[in-house]
């Protein structure tokens, strides 16, 4: 099936003449240029977190305030560590026949670190509000951006892989498989 935009097959799907290594190195490529979009976010929200412990008002955070610090720091470290992995992996299987494994061990590693990333970002906010205002405010409104971003970053495009497609298929949900019959 053909891309909407170019006239080129989706990600994910064979390119006339392209076999499963050509495949699966395009598809390393495609997912080191998104992990590169996210990296640089969580590398700013890291300094970002570390800085805030050598402020003044560090001193003056409550207990819940503190925790709340602590772990939100540790998931962007977490979150760094998964959205790094893949390109390690790559690094470590360089040249090895193993492509396509490392391509599937990246998709798995880069939607930990998306949902890691969603903890991390929902922390900081809560941090934050919690800070500037009460906790009152600052939990429900944490909690509404969590539940966007998980809804943003993963049931809205999980959704996409349940909707018929030209020809009657369903995606399967995993990158490079063939599709299936669609449900009627």
């Amino acid at each position: 099936m053909k891309g909407p935009d170019r006239g080129m097959p989706e990600a994910g799907q064979e390119r006339p003449g392209e076999g499963p290594l050509q495949r699966a190195d395009r598809n390393m490529i495609e997912l080191l240029q998104e992990l590169r979009v996210a990296q640089t976010g969580v590398q700013i929200l890291f300094a970002f977190l570390l800085s805030l412990s050598f402020t003044d008002r560090f001193t003056r955070l409550d207990e819940m305030q503190r925790w709340t610090y602590i772990v939100t720091l540790l998931l962007s470290v977490i979150t760094a560590g998964l959205l790094v992995a893949p390109a390690a992996a790559h690094r470590m299987t360089f040249r090895r026949g193993v492509k396509q494994q490392t391509v599937q061990l990246g998709h798995k590693l880069f939607t930990a670190g998306l949902a890691t990333l969603a903890l991390t970002l929902t922390g900081s906010v809560l941090l934050v509000l919690d800070v500037a205002t009460t906790d009152e405010i600052a939990v429900p409104v944490a909690s509404a951006v969590g539940v966007i971003l998980l809804g943003l970053w993963f049931v809205l495009p999980l959704r996409l892989l349940r909707r018929p497609r030209n020809g009657g298929t369903v995606a399967s949900g995993r990158p490079d498989e063939e599709r299936t019959p669609a449900r009627t």
